[in-house]
């Protein structure tokens, strides 16, 4: 719940901001603001919050966390009002509105602080009430640099009747809200964190159990080493009485008295199948005990992260709690450090590049295409250098070769007549005309590609 505009004025009248000096200027996220003040008692912060439901402002005690970028509201009051005295501070009556008036250097800058919930904003504006800027930048509100910012108490509204709330006579109202809204937060921050950490350990829980699983079908088949041995010497005591090709072999078992029944691999001679079997003894010989180990291992694993969890749901320290829930989530992906020159296009999964001069086509010959990608152009008229990136294990599908051959056509002298001839090969039959112009190429292993423009391809090809 926000703070009233009774509560509000308990806590300008505690804090009594006239004749403070503004040091510092500090957005610890996208919804709050803190204030460095200082006077002769003391230095301390302003701390105001703009979130809807837990819109406020109070003395800041606690230590915040800063990120290294300074927001862009902030850098604007550091070169406005930094260094400035507050010069006064006023509610407007019966409203959750309050202003402080910052001199510096001659200049007044206004402050207006209006804690109306999902509607809480910050306005500086100059005296006239031209906004200088806002902590949020409104346009449907007019609240944007360039706007007028003139707020008037409502006379002939009668202001709601509230009532401050209770709080501990041992402490000051400000401490209480300072204390009482950042538990709540640090519960709900506590709870999301739980939540993500509790997702992160399924997870990985998950994965942990489906490799037991897989270890547990290997050491069936490892079980009993000694059927693999037994099979293979039935099959050499047997090697004359055995034709190539067969699915399998009855050999007649001595320790039982019984027949037993030998797979055969058919691409296999009677003896290959025997060194075959000798070969998964030895091998169910050896990986029995490997197996186990991995088994034991990873059961070890699941029992210290079921500690862990059980740790992670006692942890009182949010700083521990973020540190792990941020240990597995994903890495925004890294900008690509020398983009291709050119347009791109998308098509079925596959990358198409588009190079509209000699100097694009060079770099993307020389930087940007390997060998097996596919290059298009429009056979005798000068145009653009097509690429199709090939992706590994799959081959370019004739949807995606007609769009780049679309875009070929579109990207030439052609474009007019609506049609042309094209032919392509991979980048890798492609040879450098020495003493021609830049990117003049001769290709080699050619194919021959006739083309049609299609309006509706390139059209869906530019929504992507």
């Amino acid at each position: 719940m926000a703070l009233n505009w009774k509560e509000i004025g308990k806590v300008l009248d505690e804090l009594s901001l006239e004749g403070c000096r503004i040091q510092g200027v500090r957005q610890p996220d996208f919804h709050s603001l803190v204030l460095e003040l200082f006077r002769p008692g003391g230095a301390f912060g302003l701390y105001a919050n703009l979130a809807a439901g837990s819109s406020r402002i109070h003395r800041l005690t606690r230590k915040l966390s800063y990120p290294k970028v300074t927001q862009r509201f902030a850098e604007f009051l550091r070169a406005r009002v930094r260094g400035g005295k507050i010069l006064a501070a006023r509610q407007v009556p019966g409203d959750r509105l309050f202003c402080l008036a910052v001199g510096r250097a001659g200049e007044t800058t206004l402050l207006w602080f209006r804690l109306w919930g999902a509607a809480s904003n910050i306005i500086a504006t100059d005296p006239d009430g031209l906004i200088l800027d806002a902590y949020y930048r409104r346009p449907g509100r007019g609240e944007e640099t360039g706007g007028r910012y003139c707020p008037q108490p409502d006379g002939q509204k009668p202001a709601k009747d509230f009532e401050i709330r209770p709080y501990p006579a041992t402490a000051g109202f400000s401490d209480f809200i300072e204390a009482e809204y950042f538990r709540r937060e640090d519960a709900e921050k506590r709870a999301r964190l739980l939540a993500r950490i509790e997702r992160d350990f399924s997870t990985r829980e998950a994965k942990i159990h489906a490799a037991l699983a897989g270890l547990e079908k290997r050491r069936e088949t490892y079980a009993n080493p000694l059927q693999y041995k037994k099979a293979g010497d039935l099959l050499m005591q047997n090697l004359h009485a055995i034709k190539k090709g067969e699915p399998w072999f009855g050999a007649r078992d001595y320790e039982t008295g019984g027949t037993l029944e030998i797979p055969l691999e058919a691409a296999l001679s009677p003896y290959g199948n025997a060194q075959a079997l000798y070969q998964k003894y030895k091998k169910a010989k050896s990986g029995i005990g490997i197996v186990e180990e991995e088994i034991e291992n990873l059961r070890r694993s699941l029992d210290r992260l079921g500690q862990r969890r059980e740790r992670l749901l006692l942890e009182g320290d949010l700083g521990i709690l973020e540190a792990e829930a941020g240990k597995n989530a994903p890495r925004p992906a890294e900008k690509e450090k020398n983009p291709a020159p050119g347009l791109r296009f998308e098509s079925g999964g596959f990358c198409i590049l588009v190079g509209r001069t000699a100097s694009e086509n060079d770099e993307l010959l020389r930087r940007h295409v390997r060998g097996n990608d596919w290059w298009l152009h429009t056979r005798d008229v000068p145009g653009a250098y097509v690429f199709v990136k090939c992706l590994p294990g799959k081959s370019v599908p004739l949807d995606t070769l007609l769009d780049a051959g679309n875009l070929a056509v579109f990207y030439s002298k052609a474009r007019a007549a609506g049609r042309a001839e094209l032919y392509y090969t991979q980048a890798k039959h492609l040879r450098r005309a020495k003493g021609e112009k830049t990117a003049t190429v001769l290709p080699t292993h050619e194919k021959n590609l006739s083309i049609q423009l299609d309006q509706k391809r390139l059209a869906r090809l530019n929504e992507k």
